[in-house]
């Protein structure tokens, strides 16, 4: 079978080695050869930004919501599995029909996941993103845009 990788044309140095030139530099704009040793910087501080009072309030208040909604839901869950494992008379009593209070705990960890992903949403929205929104337009940072 033939090789249909390699070329049977002539080939530079860089085909050798495997490695690519540097085609952009930074700006993105084309260049023969970026200098080395010399970074040119662009863009906002996000070293400052994390340490400003801002930020950090905003770190704070995210996990004030998220640390103790993960750590319910994990015992929620967990009380699940232990009554599962070990309380099997409890959890085969019927409530209604063929429904016994397991598959209704089980559907519950489902309708669980939902509230906290609609609290969550609800939370970012009104409480994370105005300040996350804010920090932003203090550092000048745009979406999408390179300073």
């Amino acid at each position: 079978m033939h090789n249909v990788a390699r070329s049977t044309g002539p080939t530079a140095a860089t085909e050798d080695t495997g490695q690519m030139p540097a085609l952009f530099d930074r700006e993105g704009t084309a260049t023969a050869a970026a200098p080395r040793g010399r970074r040119r910087k662009r863009g906002p501080d996000y070293e400052q930004i994390q340490r400003s009072p801002q930020f950090r309030a905003l770190r704070g208040r995210f996990r004030r919501f998220v640390f103790p909604m993960s750590i319910g839901f994990f015992v929620w869950y967990l009380v699940y599995v232990v009554l599962a494992a070990y309380a099997g008379d409890f959890m085969s009593t019927p409530v209604f029909g063929l429904v016994n209070v397991g598959m209704l705990f089980g559907l519950g960890q489902f309708v669980t996941t939902a509230a906290i992903t609609a609290l969550y949403v609800r939370f970012a929205d009104r409480e994370m993103d105005p300040r996350a929104a804010e920090i932003r337009a203090q550092a000048a940072v745009t979406e999408g845009t390179p300073q």
